[in-house]
């Protein structure tokens, strides 16, 4: 298994492995698609990193999106991360998270943020997050639809130097 930066050629198939999960809406595949297509178009903003898991030559096993949050120092959200069935159980989920956690540390990260959904569909998703050293830190009733609460999951990127902490 190979993670490396999104291609061109991996936008079709994330959009196949997301509708293949059958947990998203199309609403929610197109704004997946969205933020593939504006890593691809415009990577010199860097609002949106996306990151493949391959299983060479050339199967897409997963993703990961991810992105800084707009008028915060240093926090980050975490977008989107899904796996193909066939590769779930296998780790991969983890090593996406790690390669996204270790490059944010890189740049000096402070928090990694990430929204999901108390819909029993996404069981799987906050138990992944939990296990991987996420904490619920707030819940927004009825922020879906009535009866599907936003949850928000963060994770402190441990020995970061703030940098209005750094020495001279």
């Amino acid at each position: 298994m190979v993670i490396r930066p999104l291609v061109w050629q991996d936008k079709d198939k994330i959009r196949q492995l997301l509708e293949q999960r059958g947990t998203f809406n199309k609403k929610e595949i197109e704004v997946a698609v969205e933020l593939v297509d504006e890593a691809l178009r415009f990577p010199e903003r860097e609002e949106y990193h996306v990151a493949c898991a391959i299983d060479p030559p050339d199967s897409l096993a997963g993703y990961i999106c991810f992105g800084h949050i707009p008028m915060t120092d240093d926090c980050y959200d975490l977008y989107w991360i899904i796996v193909d069935e066939k590769y779930s159980g296998n780790g991969i989920g983890g090593r996406l998270l790690e390669f996204m956690e270790k490059g944010l540390i890189n740049k000096r990260a402070r928090r990694i943020y990430v929204d999901t959904s108390s819909a029993s569909g996404y069981d799987a998703a906050r138990s992944f997050y939990e296990k991987h050293g996420y904490q619920l830190v707030c819940v927004l009733k009825d922020f879906y639809r009535e009866n599907d609460h936003k949850m928000i999951y963060m994770k402190e990127l441990g020995h970061c130097v703030h940098r209005s902490q750094q020495l001279p």
